[in-house]
């Protein structure tokens, strides 16, 4: 069996993740949640860039538009933070579209908005 890309370095995120869940619970805003988890990111010594920009490009040209990943962890690993009640075809597509375009081969979608549990998904290129 192959072994998994960044395991560990997914690891430590999630497991940020599920403490901040369980800490604050579900019902607050986006913002919320990506400032307890960095927090949390900080307290585990978890390396990360918040609101990471990244640049498109197209037939080798990089466009003015930009787009802003919530975090970049290891500087390897892209998250993008959800309050939804469920995660779908859309919050997939954008992740992996940010993961082509900084060619970052792990992502994750963390999704604090889920009333049972929290929601999260591992994505490799």
């Amino acid at each position: 069996m192959p072994e998994l890309v960044l395991k560990a370095e997914v690891y430590e995120i999630i497991g940020a993740a599920m403490e901040v869940y369980y800490h604050l619970g579900r019902g607050f805003l986006e913002p919320v949640y990506q400032e307890a988890l960095e927090l949390e990111m900080k307290r585990r010594h978890i390396p990360f860039q918040h609101q990471y920009e990244l640049t498109i490009n197209y037939k080798g040209n990089a466009l003015d538009k930009k787009y802003i990943a919530d975090l970049l962890c290891y500087d390897q690993v892209l998250v993008e933070l959800k309050v939804l009640e469920c995660l779908g075809a859309r919050e997939q597509a954008q992740i992996l579209n940010y993961m082509k375009a900084t060619q970052k081969r792990v992502g994750l979608l963390i999704n604090f908005g889920c009333a049972v549990r929290l929601e999260w998904r591992r994505y490799v290129l």
